[in-house]
């Protein structure tokens, strides 16, 4: 611990649900930080979307929420956001995304998750005209070089994403830190004593969700490869229909065109329309249908760490997952893996999941084992040493 009580900030802009998984990391390091560190000062910035979903004691001095209402990756977060920091006179400040100001005023450390930006550089990734896109990428590039050469420290949330930063920005292995996330229990946020008790068949009922299905959780952006999930999934489905594929997130640009996509596989091959999309979730709905899914698949083809398939077995759901970028590394024993660019392996091992009840207890057995490397509370401890390690 430092001699001296230290004035750390933390750019909790993407608090909250809402920012998916970026969102339940940058939560789950405020929450718990502020928790474990007791001595010294936080300065926490948030945004007018979020900024009362975190809730301080009144009493507790040592807690600071500022009110930033600056969007991410605009020019304001460029130019106005250095004054606020600058304005706290900070030690330190983490930035829990690449989007770190070029003119930050104070030391800094920051998270990287992946460089999904730089693998799948394509207009079909953005809802842009073309030429605004290329200006954005270019921008891009420019923010995060800078916050890897600048930042004291650099922490990733796997080996993966790790060795993807050296490659592609030759960065000094020794000033990035991996330090793995944690999984949430959805319904933990759900106080037994003052909230009625979730009825799960009137859950499931809302969402029009009927058995057995299969389940993907998350975005629909082109890396998550839900074109062949879809259209493979209708085809698997297309000899009986027995089968629903349930799709949960929200709705935006890239699950509209899903849908669409999906729609369109459908009317011109005669297909039973046999795909749910349920839109955003919450999560204490979303824990009963992990819990009730047969088969949790994640077709992705990059990943930084990947959530879902972890909350999957945490709710007691297998997992069929690409075998792609991280997902070895995160998930190891605990899922059925094939290629995701292989419509017959895809085939193949989701038969062999489907006829095979005991390998599908297996690998919730495996996850067990698998879930116990990842703990929230312990990112937060780990990502607190590097503070002050990088004071």
């Amino acid at each position: 611990m430092q001699d001296k009580i230290k004035k750390i900030g933390i750019d909790a802009r993407f608090y909250g649900p809402f920012a998916k998984g970026l969102g339940r990391y940058t939560q789950e390091i405020v929450d718990n930080i502020l928790k474990i560190d007791t001595e010294n000062n936080y300065v926490i910035f948030l945004g007018k979307h979020n900024f009362d979903e975190l809730i301080i004691d009144k009493n507790n001095k040592r807690v600071k929420k500022v009110l930033v209402d600056i969007k991410w990756y605009s020019w304001k977060e460029q130019l106005l956001f250095p004054f606020y920091i600058w304005k706290e006179k900070l030690d330190l400040i983490h930035f829990t995304h690449f989007n770190v100001p070029i003119f930050c005023p104070v030391k800094f450390i920051v998270t990287i998750h992946d460089l999904i930006l730089t693998k799948f550089k394509t207009v079909r990734a953005t809802t842009k005209h073309p030429l605004i896109y290329s200006l954005k990428d270019f921008f891009y590039r420019v923010v995060i070089k800078s916050a890897l050469k600048k930042s004291k420290k650099i922490l990733t949330v796997s080996n993966f994403t790790k060795d993807d930063i050296v490659q592609q920005f030759k960065i000094n292995p020794k000033k990035i830190q991996v330090i793995y996330e944690g999984v949430s229990n959805l319904s933990k946020g759900r106080d037994s004593l003052f909230v009625a008790k979730l009825n799960k068949e009137e859950v499931l009922s809302d969402y029009k969700i009927s058995f057995p299905y299969f389940l993907y959780v998350g975005n629909a952006y082109p890396h998550k490869n839900l074109e062949f999930l879809v259209e493979s999934f209708l085809k698997w489905n297309s000899k009986d229909n027995k089968f629903r594929l349930v799709m949960v997130g929200k709705e935006d640009f890239f699950y509209k065109r899903t849908k669409e996509y999906a729609f369109n596989l459908i009317n011109k091959n005669n297909y039973n329309n046999s795909i749910i999309f349920t839109g955003y979730v919450p999560d204490d709905k979303l824990e009963i249908i992990y819990q009730r899914a047969m088969i949790y698949i994640f077709p992705s083809l990059y990943e930084g760490f990947g959530l879902p398939p972890l909350e999957a077995l945490f709710n007691s759901c297998p997992v069929l997952s690409s075998r792609e970028a991280s997902m070895p590394e995160i998930i190891q024993n605990g899922a059925l893996y094939f290629d995701p660019y292989d419509y017959e392996d895809f085939y193949n091992k989701l038969n062999l999941l489907v006829d095979n009840e005991k390998l599908r207890q297996n690998i919730i057995e495996q996850g067990k084992e698998v879930l116990k490397r990842y703990n929230w509370w312990e990112c937060a401890y780990q990502t607190r040493e590097a503070y002050f390690q990088s004071l």
